[in-house]
């Protein structure tokens, strides 16, 4: 019998402050999209200084998709850097959702 290779899944939660053109350009509206075609929970919202913050967490193939969706597949944004910290996944989340 044939052996079948297991897929070990690790779930992460990935803090993102992402800067750049990315307010007043549907940044939030993509990111929830991305989050929901990859079944990510957590949330997105626009900060003071003009950057815009989220919280991913989910499979972490499903959290790296979709920070790299959020960087370089927004069609109005420019996205010039992001800063990024994992941590311990913690479950809190319900959904994505885009909040103030």
């Amino acid at each position: 019998m044939p052996t079948v290779p297991i897929r070990m899944v690790v779930k992460v939660r990935a803090c993102v402050v992402f800067g750049g053109s990315v307010q007043g350009v549907f940044f939030r509206a993509n990111t929830l999209r991305f989050a929901e075609t990859n079944s990510v929970s957590g949330w997105v919202r626009n900060t003071m200084d003009g950057r815009v913050e989220a919280v991913f967490e989910g499979e972490e193939e499903a959290v790296r998709a979709t920070i790299e969706s959020c960087t370089k597949r927004q069609p109005l944004a420019r996205v010039d850097s992001s800063e990024i910290e994992y941590s311990a996944f913690t479950g809190e989340f319900e959904g994505f959702r885009i909040t103030h």
